[in-house]
């Protein structure tokens, strides 16, 4: 036993294990667009709910969630079996996430006007059954960072990888969907959503059995805390307790919600549909070299990240880089101001009669929303690794081992905040007086600059400044998280060799 733990001293992941686990969070991610980008105009413009049913209820949803990710967070905790402790609800959840789309997407559309009660009904139970399988897999991403690896240097690493990931299944989905719109159907037509989910569907399993095979070595008993198989039962009061004591995850849930509400209101697809073609006019000219524009920005920041969390822990990095995004989206928030429908200098152009006709207004949004967008996209993911420090500091704290009650408390937050995105949007929208939530094909109607300059500028911005806020008090700098995997370290070697759990704790600090 005593040679077992000498021979993980300083628990660190294979090459290829870091790049490959890190994609079970973009086949995750695949879904955050088919679903949570598009579940809002699906309901309203496909299945015709209603613009407010189809928004609200997205983030009504969550409050089944806040039954279920408990209860299967505590579940994950109490595995231990064959085939380990993640791979199980990584498997699961793809399958329950696939089945419950396909259903969705590609079957309720022929339920007839006349039996409308049934849609409802079936738009409703089909979503809840999907945020089941999202936060099985979901969770996983969270939790089973706590095994791949301890070493402090390798964890920022996750964000690299994780975006990666993020390319080859958020990404794809975010390319190929305006292609889909623009040769197959628009997005309020059940036909785009055919096409859509199986290419999706597809993407996420590719990504999910990779995935598994980089967390196959890693998830088995010896890697699990200080305790090992001998790991007690875990129950759902423990969440009570890690809200009350475990400063760090409250603060980090906080940062998270800031990040993740940003991207998801700055990213939603109406918010863009009224930007980019309701108001510049020109979706399909706009849309994609715009996205790229801020992946190529993406680049540079996603290599300082990593870097400033080596040398200065990931609480430093994500500070400066959201500090970054802030600063920038000032800026883009005065270009806003300054639009003005039918003045070609007030407007983005990329493009006119064939040739590249560039203006000031064009170079400096792209400038300011390329510096911001690279900032705010390489720190969006930032806090994911970061709670495998935080179930790192409570198994140091009280010597518990619950990656998934830890996973899932994020994973709530995380979850909530990004559903709000289609709430706030259908409200901001219906405000002013729109029946159904705008299309690239909608014409510009009064009060869209305003509402587009609230979700694409101030919002986030909000974001970012409550992120900044409850970060400065953030403890686990990474001098402290060092420390930390030290204790946890020299206690597992003391359990290992006969000391019990209360002793160790005690006696060693």
């Amino acid at each position: 036993m005593g040679n077992t733990v000498t021979q993980e001293r300083g628990n660190k992941a294979k090459a290829y294990q870091l790049v490959l686990f890190p994609l079970n969070n973009g086949a995750t991610n695949v879904y955050y667009v088919l679903v949570l980008s598009y579940i809002a105009t699906f309901g309203s413009n496909v299945l015709n709910l209603g613009i407010l049913f189809a928004s609200i209820m997205v983030t009504g949803m969550r409050v089944f969630d806040a039954f279920t990710d408990p209860i299967i967070g505590a579940l994950m905790d109490r595995t231990n079996g064959k085939f380990g402790k993640f791979r199980p609800f990584m498997v699961i959840g793809n399958i329950i996430m696939a089945l419950s789309i396909i259903t969705m997407y590609m079957i309720t559309p022929n339920i007839p006007e006349s039996m409308m009660a049934f849609r409802y009904i079936a738009f409703v139970a089909l979503y809840a059954i999907w945020v089941i399988g999202y936060t099985f897999q979901t969770s996983c991403t969270r939790a089973g960072q706590t095994v791949l690896t301890s070493d402090p240097s390798q964890r920022p690493l996750f964000t690299i990888f994780n975006t990666v990931g993020s390319l080859a299944g958020m990404g794809v989905m975010q390319f190929l969907a305006p292609i889909i719109r623009a040769n197959v159907a628009d997005y309020s037509s059940a036909s785009f959503y055919r096409v859509l989910t199986p290419i999706g569907i597809t993407v996420s399993m590719v990504l999910t059995a990779l995935a598994i095979i980089g967390i196959w070595e890693k998830d088995q008993p010896k890697y699990f805390g200080i305790g090992g198989a001998k790991q007690e039962k875990v129950r759902l009061s423990e969440y009570v307790e890690i809200l009350k004591n475990n400063d760090p995850m409250k603060r980090l849930m906080i940062a998270g919600a800031g990040c993740k509400l940003a991207l998801s209101i700055a990213t939603n697809t109406t918010v863009l549909c009224m930007l980019y073609g309701c108001m510049m006019g020109n979706y399909d000219g706009l849309y994609l070299p715009m996205m790229i524009v801020g992946y190529v920005f993406s680049v540079p920041f996603f290599i300082l990240t990593v870097r400033t969390s080596q040398k200065k822990g990931q609480k430093a990095s994500l500070l400066r880089y959201v500090s970054v995004a802030l600063m920038c989206y000032v800026g883009v928030l005065v270009l806003l101001l300054l639009w003005k429908e039918g003045v070609p200098s007030r407007n983005l152009s990329l493009l006119s009669d064939g040739s590249v006709s560039v203006n000031l207004y064009t170079v400096l949004f792209i400038i300011l929303f390329g510096i911001g967008y690279g900032a705010y996209y390489s720190t969006a993911d930032m806090p994911i690794p970061m709670v495998a420090d935080c179930s790192d500091y409570e198994t140091y704290r009280s010597g518990k081992y619950i990656p998934g009650i830890m996973g899932t408390l994020f994973s709530l937050v995380d979850k909530l905040v990004s559903s709000l995105s289609a709430t706030v949007v259908g409200i901001a929208v219906s405000i002013i007086g729109i029946q159904n939530l705008p299309t690239a094909e909608t014409p510009y109607s009064s009060g869209m600059n305003a509402v587009v300059i609230l979700l694409f500028c101030i919002v986030p911005m909000l974001a970012w400044a409550a992120t900044l806020i409850a970060m400065k008090g953030y403890a686990l700098t990474g001098e402290k998280m060092r420390q930390i995997q030290e204790v946890n370290l020299k206690r597992k070697e003391a359990i290992a060799n006969g000391m019990s759990m209360e002793e160790a704790m005690k006696t060693i600090n």
